[in-house]
């Protein structure tokens, strides 16, 4: 049976998992870090209106505004500030879906949450 865990446990254990991918249009590879639970809130708020719907102007570059949450240094700290998210959706899209997809696998966005987000 499977240790029980304390709430110092479960708050002493904020590792996240990472994962470095290759990306050829930038030249190299990059670190993709999963989003905490607060990060994953804020990037979901950033593409709905302030009626929390998804329309056009609220969708705008959601890769990149998930590409910059999730880029990191040898260190942990993120790449890109949320002034860059034109900067960065202005990118290979080729390139920002590599790195979408794999921040969504390692943040648990499924294809089910990404419809419910699409108001599908």
């Amino acid at each position: 049976m499977p240790k029980k865990l304390t709430r110092a446990a479960i708050l002493k254990s904020c590792s996240l998992r990472e994962e470095v991918l290759n990306i050829p249009e930038w030249g190299g590879n990059v670190t993709v870090q999963e989003l905490t639970g607060a990060e994953r809130d804020a990037w979901e708020a950033s593409i709905l209106n302030d009626d929390g719907q998804r329309d056009d102007d609220s969708m705008t570059n959601a890769r990149a505004k998930l590409c910059v949450r999730c880029l990191v240094d040898d260190e942990g700290a993120l790449l890109f500030s949320q002034d860059d998210v034109n900067q960065v959706g202005a990118l290979s899209g080729t390139a920002l879906n590599r790195v979408f997809e794999v921040a969504c696998r390692l943040s648990g966005l499924t294809s089910a949450d990404m419809d419910e987000l699409a108001g599908n």
